[in-house]
């Protein structure tokens, strides 16, 4: 008769399995480029037209020019504790982990749990904000294949498929804490777990983990995450969770992963 324990005790080894049977390869090197705007960058989603870049502090919308870093377009957002950002459809999504923890409150900040915030890509004209699919907080955000995927946790840990109205299309569960910043190379999606300095490489329609690429301790702190010609590119925002200083020399610094 299989016990409670030892019930469990499959379940811990079928998940252990499933964080580590892939590939890791170490990166070769990681790129510093240039600083963000106002300095906490913690999300990237790359464009033809540039680079997006939320802000976690003044929950500004950057679009930077790939070469300089400097801005092209800035928006001001209903965000609050921006952890991600993605740019297709027409539209700048932002990714709403919460209430501000450093700036001072504003009437539109999000009390509890997570809220994607819509706005028109042109104007930064405000359109409209919307419920975490499963109401819980969120972090990374990814515009591809006519859908938004988003990072989530609490209460569960998965990436979601939506459409441009946050309905639901597919999800898929993910082995690690901290699900971050994602990236598309066209074929699959790439995740940065923050936690555990590493990015994880999805089927996704399955979900399996196909590859892994490891970044060092020392590295700069791993927050919002994107793909752009073949390489992933990923910022520090220069604050740990519960709104502390990460202490890291890199904060603010958005980087290019040589794999």
């Amino acid at each position: 008769m299989l016990t409670r324990r030892a019930l469990l005790a499959g379940i811990a080894a079928a998940a252990y399995a499933q964080q580590h049977n892939y590939p890791i390869r170490k990166r070769k090197k990681v790129e510093r480029l240039f600083k963000s705007p106002d300095g906490n960058p913690n999300g990237l989603e790359a464009t033809a037209a540039g680079l997006w870049c939320g802000e976690q502090v003044t929950d500004r919308a950057h679009l930077l020019d790939w070469e300089t870093g400097q801005p092209l377009a800035s928006y001001e957002t209903q965000s609050s504790n921006t952890s991600g950002i993605a740019a297709g459809g027409g539209f700048v999504w932002m990714a709403a982990n919460g209430p501000a923890g450093v700036r001072p409150a504003r009437p539109h900040d999000v009390k509890k749990g997570g809220r994607i915030v819509k706005l028109e890509i042109e104007t930064g004209r405000h359109v409209k904000n919307y419920r975490t699919p499963n109401g819980g907080g969120v972090h990374g955000v990814l515009w591809s294949q006519d859908s938004l995927w988003v990072t989530q946790f609490g209460p569960n840990k998965n990436v979601t498929q939506t459409d441009a109205d946050l309905r639901v299309q597919h999800s898929f569960p993910v082995p690690l804490g901290r699900a971050h910043g994602l990236g598309w190379d066209g074929t699959h999606i790439w995740c940065m777990f923050s936690n555990d300095f590493r990015i994880l490489k999805f089927d996704i329609e399955s979900g399996q983990v196909l590859e892994a690429i490891q970044l060092n301790r020392d590295d700069p702190d791993p927050h919002g995450m994107t793909w752009w010609q073949g390489s992933l590119y990923y910022c520090d925002a220069g604050i740990a969770p519960g709104h502390r200083q990460n202490t890291s020399p890199y904060a603010g610094y958005i980087c290019k992963i040589h794999a």
